[in-house]
């Protein structure tokens, strides 16, 4: 009677855990680059979001195997961040981390606002 009732208490508690909600990948439509073609980087920005507040950005040149690591603001946004080495056309991915997860999206880079439909080649 005992195991039952232990069982039945941890069935119970098992039932109180709340599922985290995953949130969506950066946007490329809000990703923004500003690329300095003599010195071949490109420093990035992105605008505040609830989704990305405090956490860890890294912007990963797929092409060069480079790349930099910036905190993101209290409002979730980001930059201008240093430069990351790179130029027009070539493959950044963008992880925001947070406490419990990450997400990325994957762009091939081109000045100001990215394309939502140039993903990288994976």
């Amino acid at each position: 009677m005992r195991r039952i009732a232990c069982l039945l208490a941890v069935i119970g508690l098992a039932g109180c855990i709340t599922p985290s909600i995953p949130i969506p990948p950066p946007d490329p439509a809000q990703m923004r680059f500003v690329i300095d073609v003599t010195a071949e980087e490109a420093v990035f920005e992105y605008p505040p979001t609830s989704n990305f507040e405090d956490g860890v950005v890294f912007i990963y040149n797929r092409d060069r195997g480079v790349g930099i690591i910036e905190a993101a603001r209290p409002d979730g946004s980001v930059g201008p961040t240093a430069p990351v080495p790179a130029l027009g056309g070539e493959q950044i991915s963008v992880t925001f981390q947070l406490e419990e997860y990450s997400v990325s999206t994957c762009v091939r880079v081109r000045e100001g606002a990215q394309d939502p439909t140039a993903y990288c080649d994976i």
